[in-house]
């Protein structure tokens, strides 16, 4: 039997310590202190722009990286906002608002974690959340209520922030009008001469939160008057696009929200293959004002909605880090305005 001899086992070389804030100190010819201040963007000790330059320059070059554990028992806190990941299908506007408030809550030294929460809801998912002793969590959807806010507050969440149509007891609120978007698609599509006005709900699960208010609101401006208002139910797929377009001369219609642009431009196309003129035939809105929409032709109207805005909702959360027993904040947001162009 042939033996094989064994290879000397390669010496491991001796594992590097990691680099301290001492470290970064002695390279940027500063204090410990000093270094501290400048890494956690603390805003109460002024530290000029040269030192800020020389102390995140040593932390690069040695490869320092804060240890947030060790940040987060000095404060008292953690520095994760916590965020669920939403329900339903989160189109291009929300992602832009959410890389903006991300953006926003780093240059204030906050890291915000999206978490995902299929198959929990309300209360329930609270208590998922608490177990990861974030300092806020911001609530996108309906389902949180009072006794949720409670859970959050006793594992150390300093902020609750809800955004829905209503306040929720103990959080902040950014009140979203959803009516508001339908009633400004409605009145304009009246203030056009439209009589018979088709309203898009889209099939998919956990839309309602957003399209039953948007149909409501349709219903409210057209309120009064003569006009009548449908209901017409779609997947957001070609097929069930075609179906309605083949049925929409028996509906006579002669405008049409499209709950949004994605739905709007989907069924145009539809009512286009149909051989249905537009404007001519059917008015078609949609909202969201996406860059798509003005490539289309006929160029799509649409309402323009305005999120808030990612830098005041990172102050809203820091303020409230800073000071949590201060009374819940409410503002409304959500603001509605038409873009009037060719398909309307």
């Amino acid at each position: 039997m042939v033996q094989i001899p064994k290879s000397p086992t390669p010496s491991s070389p001796a594992p590097r310590s990691a680099p301290t804030s001492a470290d970064v100190a002695r390279l940027a010819g500063v204090s410990r202190a000093t270094v501290s201040y400048v890494l956690n963007n603390t805003s109460a000790v002024r530290i000029s722009e040269p030192t800020r330059r020389r102390v995140h320059q040593a932390a690069k070059e040695l490869g320092y990286v804060p240890h947030a554990a060790a940040r987060s028992l000095r404060a008292g806190h953690s520095r994760m906002v916590l965020m669920p990941a939403p329900a339903v299908p989160a189109g291009p506007l929300y992602s832009q608002f959410l890389n903006e408030l991300q953006w926003a809550l780093g240059r204030l030294d906050y890291t915000v974690v999206q978490y995902g929460t299929v198959g929990v809801h309300g209360d329930e998912a609270a208590r998922a959340w608490a177990e990861l002793r974030p300092v806020a969590v911001l609530v996108p959807g309906a389902g949180l209520g009072p006794r949720g806010v409670a859970v959050l507050k006793r594992s150390g969440a300093r902020a609750v922030v809800t955004f829905g149509p209503e306040s929720v007891e103990g959080a902040h609120a950014l009140l979203m009008d959803h009516e508001g978007v339908g009633h400004a698609a409605g009145t304009h599509l009246y203030a056009r001469g439209r009589r018979r006005i088709g309203v898009v709900v889209p099939e998919e699960p956990g839309l309602e939160f957003f399209s039953r208010p948007r149909l409501a609101g349709v219903r409210g401006a057209l309120a009064g008057t003569a006009a009548t208002v449908a209901e017409l139910p779609l997947a957001y797929e070609e097929e069930s696009a075609a179906r309605l377009a083949a049925s929409w001369r028996e509906l006579d219609l002669d405008a049409v929200f499209a709950y949004n642009d994605e739905y709007a431009m989907l069924l145009m196309r539809a009512l286009q293959d149909e051989g249905i003129r537009i404007p001519g035939e059917t008015a078609v809105i949609g909202a969201d004002d996406l860059m798509l929409g003005r490539l289309l032709r006929p160029r799509l109207s649409t309402v323009h909605i305005e999120l808030p805005s990612g830098r005041d909702l990172a102050e809203l959360v820091d303020r409230a880090v800073r000071d949590p027993g201060a009374e819940p904040e409410t503002h409304k947001v959500l603001g509605a305005s038409v873009v009037h162009r060719d398909s309307s």
